[in-house]
This record gives structure tokens, sequence and C-alpha cells, in this order.
């Protein structure tokens, strides 16, 4: 079946965060939503939940773990007992309980800069302190790749005089894009268990691979692991339904998992009932055909965007992801040369029109950046990047 990812969709008639925070003459390449229709099976799922027409408070079913236990195994061969899973209202959600079910007063929360704005504020918010070991950015050309600097990561442990308890870790990366191949996570997990570190691994985009990429949970890797290590996994990004808050923690730990589950109630955190109708759906198979069209598409989007940007615009250099929908563009030559005259964000929102997300707010190494969402029809990617050129022109 061929699906229509060329539709244009109407999204400034609802109330959707990514096209109502700016003016209506401004293109929205920012907050990760894509402009893509749901699939069909989630809409069918959540079509028969309204008609039935009674909203009260819902249990997780059976079905819905073990539909979560079966995508695991399909795709990565990785056996989970059904008790492992707990239900979150989302990724955030399921960070920040970890956060208070793994660490202990006084301790640290590491993470690896530039990444996902929420990753800066989760300490902080859960009354930790926080550490960090930014990722080496290699230059290469007009691309760019992220990878990670061992002797940083290693240093970061224990500094500052706290112990770290918890090492977020964000695979695939927001926003540089590169999925941790096997060699590297099993470093990182020797890593954290010499240090006597839990990890807390954010695998939300885990399934929205381009080209050729692979993604390996990094609690596969060993069952001793496993039982330091909290997953976080959601249909959210990969079926475009986050607006519906529920995702997943995977927790094979018995003791692990009761504290987590006690940090959900101290948080007061509840799941949307209609996320789990659509979460049962997207994990059940039934999408999976228009998962795989939407790769393809995904993938030719972002070597368009790589083209074009290696072609036409002088002085941006680009990350060329692995995973995701997001591109991580980088105009410190722009702004070195006066062509830009403070943030690009600003550069970009107000001469071009167009709506990105300022590099500044994923943390240090992320000055002169912008994170540009190619999740939508070509055609709004062209109109975005013609008024980004004619900006800079």
């Amino acid at each position: 079946m061929t699906y229509d990812f060329d539709r244009l969709i109407d999204r400034r008639a609802s109330n959707s965060l990514k096209w109502k925070l700016y003016g209506d003459d401004v293109l929205p390449l920012w907050v990760a939503d894509m402009d893509f229709l749901t699939p069909e099976p989630v809409l069918a799922a959540l079509r028969r939940a309204v008609e039935h027409g009674v909203f009260g408070y819902d249990l997780p079913s059976p079905a819905l773990r073990e539909a979560v236990l079966a995508r695991m195994e399909r795709l990565y061969g990785w056996k989970i007992p059904p008790e492992a899973i707990v239900v979150t209202p989302g990724i955030v959600a399921g960070f920040t309980a970890a956060a208070h079910a793994l660490c202990q007063p006084g301790e640290a929360i590491l993470i690896q800069p530039p990444v996902y704005p929420p990753f800066l504020k989760v300490a902080e918010y859960a009354g930790f302190s926080s550490q960090m070991a930014g990722l080496r950015c290699v230059v290469q050309g007009k691309r760019l790749q992220y990878e990670i600097d061992w002797d940083v990561f290693e240093a970061a442990f224990d500094s500052g005089g706290a112990h770290t308890g918890m090492f977020l870790l964000c695979n695939p990366h927001n926003p540089c894009g590169n999925t941790f191949g096997r060699e590297d996570l099993q470093r990182i997990a020797e890593i954290c268990t010499r240090h006597q570190t839990f990890l807390c691994s954010d695998e939300i985009h885990s399934e929205l691979l381009l080209g050729g990429a692979t993604h390996v949970p990094v609690a596969s890797l060993d069952p001793e692991l496993a039982r330091r290590t909290i997953t976080l996994i959601a249909p959210s990004k990969t079926f475009n339904v986050p607006g519906l808050f529920c995702g997943f923690a995977i927790i094979p730990d018995e003791t692990i998992r009761r504290r987590y589950r006690l940090a959900m109630e101290r948080l007061a955190m509840h799941v949307n009932g209609l996320g789990m109708v659509a979460a049962l759906a997207a994990f059940s198979g039934q999408c999976d055909d228009w998962l795989t069209e939407l790769r393809a598409y995904l993938t030719a989007n972002r070597d368009f965007l790589v083209s074009v940007v290696e072609s036409e615009f002088d002085g941006i250099r680009l990350t060329v992801p692995d995973a995701t929908y997001l591109a991580w563009l980088d105009c410190r030559d722009l702004i070195q040369a006066g062509k830009i005259e403070g943030s690009p964000h600003r550069f970009f929102l107000e001469k071009a029109k167009v709506a990105l997300n300022d590099g500044a707010d994923f943390g240090p190494g992320g000055e002169g950046f912008v994170r540009l969402n190619f999740g939508c029809p070509r055609r709004t990617l062209e109109e975005a990047l013609t008024r980004m050129k004619a900006a800079l022109a």
C-alpha cells in the first residue's frame, strides 16, 4: 500500500503548539511532532473508543503489555517478563520518575549535551545536582558527526563532589541524530557498572531509523546490566501521537520497579486512557507497513535537506542523522562572518519566517546552532529552505 506523506494538512485550525506558537506567516519546523496523518489502525482504534462514549479511569490491559513485549522480542530479540512493563504518561514523565526512584539525596545525574532540553532540567526539578559529559563534534567538510569523548565521559562521573546516581542516555540522540552502536553501549555499561551508577535510557526515537541504521536497546546487551537499567520507549514519535501521552518504562528488577511505581504515585502521574488505546494499535504490528514507508520518506527528506544545504548554503554545516526526523545545523561561521547577528533561531524566525529550535536550549555546545524538524511534506521543507536561503541572501 502507498501512503500519501506529501499531503498538506491544515493544522492552523487546531490547537497545535507547533503551528500556533508563532504567527500565521511563520512556517514551523521546530517542536518534534510530524505533519503527517496518524496511521489508520490507530485512528480506527480511537474511533471505537470514542464511540463507546464513556471515558473513565483505565487500567493497562494485558494485551497492551503483551504488544510491548512482542515488539521488543521481534525487533531486537529481547525477551522481557510481562511484569517488567510500567505504563507512564510519556518519556519526560518517565525519566523524571526514574530520577526519583534511582537517586539518593546528594547524588547527581549525568547527561551528554547538547541534548533534548528537558534532560537539562530533570536534576534540578528532582532535587539533585547535574553533571555533564559533552559529546565531541567532529567536522567533516560541511557535515557534522557527534561521538563520545571517553576521557570527558569518565571524568564526569562523581565530579563536583557528588556520586553519579544515574546516567541519562539519549539513544538515538536528540538533537545530534546518531545511534550508539553495540561497542559504545557496552563501554557505557562497563563504566556505569564500575561507578555503581544506574542507567536510564530514553529510546523514544528507536524506531525512526533512517537509511540502513539499526538500534540496540542498551538493556538487551546483558541481563545483569538490565537489572540496573530503566529503558523508556513510546509510540508517540514513531506513530505521531505525542499529544496522547502514553509511554513505557521497561524495568526488569523488582526492587527498582517498586521504587519507580512509588515515585509515580508521589508525583501523581496518571496515563491517558486514549493514549493506551493508541499505543496498543501502534505496537500491534498493524501499522508496520506505514512505518516502513514513513522511514523511506523521512530518509529522502533528510537526503534532500543535506543536498540543498551542502550545495546552496555557504557557512552552514549539518548532521546527517541516523535516526529521528531532526537535523542539527551549525551556523557559527555565519555569525562569525557577521551575516547573522545574535541567535540564528531569532534570525531565521524574523528574517525568513521559519521557526526552528534554538540550539542554546540544548545546553553547552548548542550555541550558534538550530534544530530543524524535517518530519513534514517535502513541499513544506522546500518552502522553508527557500525562505532561509533568501534571508541569507
